[in-house]
């Protein structure tokens, strides 16, 4: 059964108003490639490559792909994806697999998946993140993250079947947060490495709530916290496992000094969980400053949730 298809590609155009279901890049994105193809199929990663291949699903309808450049030093991968991902959750979707470089596959993976021609995306073999998710009413989207010394690139694929509808989501919605967005402890025996393990690795985040850091200082209260002994006792206990340590601000002042203070606040957090015996090795600090909020910093107490830092699982083995 034949069928008609219909392309559109728009090289160097501005911010699209339809970019992956409304998700914002940081400042200064600029879109080097864009093509729509309708209707079409698209295969999205669900698991690292293996001697077998990559898993993958299949997603149907309108596919656009997008790639988007971004000037400039000194932003991770994650500190992109991150604020990707949290703009997901309210839009109803679930996160299929992300992984980052080695942990995907490496050269395997990053040539098995489908990625735009060079220039309009680059993609560094030892520095990419992969992300891809899918909403109940079929939509879906993959996202890769790759950057060179004076530039970020990504690169967003979306499927939107015909009638998709984006789910209506508010603050009561049991979607809002659950496997997207870092998860809260209260309700969980913070000293429970067992009950604190078993949600890192189901969530993949878990927030550190618990810990508490002057105004403006980087530096760790004293005491001891709940959450760091029970992360550490999880580290301890599996010696192959790694975490991303990713700190979080309000949006008061700069962007460059939240980043600072947010990635200084996570070096602070990660100097305690060495005191407390877990290797270096096992551990990796980022900030990402505003980039990544919890909730609205209109109100005193969203900005109060905004302040902290998480523990992202980068590995088990």
């Amino acid at each position: 059964m034949g069928f008609g298809l219909a392309i559109c590609v728009l090289p160097g155009a501005g911010l699209a108003q339809d970019l992956a279901q409304n998700l914002a890049l940081p400042g200064g994105a600029r879109l080097t490639e864009e093509i729509t193809t309708s209707p079409d199929a698209v295969l999205l990663a669900n698991g690292p490559w293996t001697a077998e291949g990559i898993p993958r699903i299949q997603a149907r309808g309108t596919i656009t792909r997008q790639a988007w450049r971004i000037e400039g030093q000194g932003i991770t991968t994650l500190q992109i994806l991150d604020p990707l991902v949290a703009q997901l959750g309210p839009q109803a979707f679930d996160v299929i697999y992300t992984c980052a470089d080695r942990i995907c596959g490496g050269f395997d993976f990053r040539f098995g998946i489908e990625v735009l021609a060079a220039p309009a995306m680059y993609v560094d073999l030892s520095d990419y993140r992969y992300l891809s998710a899918r909403a109940q009413d079929g939509r879906a989207v993959s996202i890769l993250v790759s950057r060179t010394q004076s530039a970020s690139f990504v690169q967003i694929i979306r499927a939107v079947p015909e009638g998709a509808q984006a789910a209506e989501v508010t603050a009561d919605s049991p979607r809002l947060l659950p496997r997207l967005l870092p998860r809260l402890l209260p309700g969980l025996p913070r000293g429970n490495a067992q009950g604190f393990g078993a949600l890192l690795e189901a969530d993949g985040h878990v927030v550190l709530d618990d810990l508490t850091f002057e105004t403006g200082s980087a530096s760790l209260g004293g005491g001891t916290f709940a959450t760091l002994g029970a992360l550490a006792a999880y580290l301890r206990d599996r010696p192959a496992a790694r975490v991303a340590l990713v700190g979080h601000t309000d949006a008061v002042g700069g962007l460059d000094g939240n980043i600072e203070l947010s990635r200084r606040r996570a070096e602070s957090v990660a100097e305690r969980l060495m005191s407390l015996g877990v290797p270096r090795g096992q551990i990796e600090a980022q900030g990402v400053g505003y980039l990544s909020p919890l909730l609205s910093n209109v109100t005193e107490e969203g900005r109060e949730a905004n302040r902290r830092v998480e523990a992202v699982l980068l590995t088990v083995e």
